[in-house]
């Protein structure tokens, strides 16, 4: 079966373009050529068919949820329930990470749970099963990685997280720069920077890249080219070795798209303010154009416990200059795994960032709704405010728990309502009457 790339070339828009173009509000022709251009990638499988969600060029910022096991807590029920806490608060992608318990069955349980395109890191379970298997995991063999990946695909992945850009040369930068504020922070990335140092050989994945995308490429899979030497500190933002890491995977985007895989590329995961707009300008420019996924970015080291809201600020400038997917941050980020709250306030506080991003990214057609929300302020239209809220049942919720004695106010105000004076003045004014 041909992928969404290939189908573009030939001129076709498939059913899933047609969906992503609906919903977008754009025409089906635009998404097909910027399929076909790789500047928009629909995270797909041919096997189980998940919601058909464009990220790309145009259109609106997407919020990708991760949830997954750690060796300490290992509950099954508890990852399905965060899967449909994320779904539920408008996440647009998954990806299933899990590292302790059965990871064949954490993964098959979560794919079977939401209708969310998910996606996952192959090397987690690779490194996690060598380490089982032969209590080494710098013994992992590049067969069993391999097959592994086939299998994964094979249970419905929509899209992959791959070092592929980590190789012998990256690992030099890193090493001539010396130093890193906040060390290596990629799972996977410090794990295959230490199979290659142990078994001094280049990164399978780098070295027969071919064979990735071959695989990927037969389940309509998007490659999304993983970050794994990304910042784990904003002193190290934009440092020799994260950009190496960077153009290469440039590089392999486009080397991909040419062989007929979608291709997404991932950005870093701390970044000061300043950097943002430059570091997505960067990519841009490098990977001719193809998606951007950026995870987080977190944008201050110093606020563990308020992380959503860290990455929720980097969030909304990343959307604002370009960014096409964010990964969402929980409250528990740096501090423990996640629970379903977490998962639920980190989605919540990456999607208000993401339409933040996308009022001034596309400010002809993004602000319609803050407009009308105005008005329905200014003339204390209730349940209008509550039909514009991003999050209406919340906002009902905190109006509820706190009743004013005047329905037309909130007690914030009270009888000092500003728009309910307003509104009697602008009254007595169009009357003619004396203000």
């Amino acid at each position: 079966m041909k992928t969404q790339i290939e189908l573009a070339r030939e001129g076709i828009v498939s059913t899933q373009m047609a969906t992503v173009a609906k919903d977008e509000g754009v025409s089906p022709e635009y998404v097909r050529q910027m399929v076909a251009e790789g500047k928009i990638v629909i995270p797909w499988n041919h096997g189980r068919k998940p919601l058909a969600v464009g990220i790309g060029k145009g259109l609106r910022t997407k919020v990708n949820a991760s949830i997954g096991t750690s060796s300490d807590i290992i509950d099954y029920a508890a990852e399905v329930r965060k899967a449909k806490a994320a779904q539920e608060s408008g996440a647009d992608t998954l990806m299933e990470l899990s590292v302790g318990g059965d990871l064949d069955r954490v993964r098959r349980e979560v794919i079977a749970a939401v209708d969310l395109p998910v996606g996952n890191v192959p090397l987690y379970q690779a490194f996690c099963e060598a380490a089982r298997k032969y209590g080494d995991p710098n013994k992992l063999d590049e067969e069993m990685l391999f097959d592994l990946i086939e299998k994964q695909c094979a249970d419905g992945m929509a899209f992959m997280a791959v070092h592929c850009g980590i190789n012998l040369y990256t690992v030099e930068r890193l090493r001539k720069q010396g130093y890193r504020y906040g060390g290596l922070v990629s799972k996977g990335g410090v794990s295959m920077v230490a199979w290659m140092l142990a078994n001094g050989r280049e990164n399978p994945l780098y070295e027969k890249f071919d064979r990735v995308t071959s695989i990927l490429k037969k389940y309509d899979t998007v490659l999304s080219l993983g970050n794994g030497l990304r910042a784990g500190a904003i002193h190290d933002s934009s440092d020799r070795a994260q950009i190496q890491e960077l153009l290469i995977n440039c590089e392999l985007a486009e080397i991909g798209r040419e062989m007929g895989c979608q291709m997404l590329v991932e950005g870093p995961g701390h970044v000061p303010l300043d950097e943002v707009e430059g570091n997505i300008q960067l990519q841009k420019r490098m990977s001719g154009g193809a998606p951007y996924y950026m995870l987080g970015p977190i944008s201050t080291d110093v606020a563990p416990g308020f992380d959503h809201i860290t990455a929720a600020i980097g969030a909304a400038q990343s959307s604002r200059f370009g960014a096409d997917l964010i990964c969402y941050i929980t409250p528990a980020e740096h501090l423990a795994l996640p629970n379903e709250e977490d998962v639920r306030q980190g989605v919540k506080a990456a999607k208000i960032a993401a339409y933040i991003g996308d009022m001034n990214k596309y400010p002809e057609k993004g602000r319609e709704r803050d407009r009308e929300m105005s008005k329905a302020r200014r003339d204390l239209n209730w349940e209008k405010q509550f039909e514009l809220a991003l999050y209406p049942e919340d906002a009902r919720a905190i109006r509820a728990s706190r009743t004013p004695e005047d329905e037309a106010t909130c007690t914030m105000c009270g009888d000092f309502c500003a728009s309910r004076g307003a509104g009697k003045l602008f009254a007595a004014d169009l009357r003619g009457d004396k203000i």
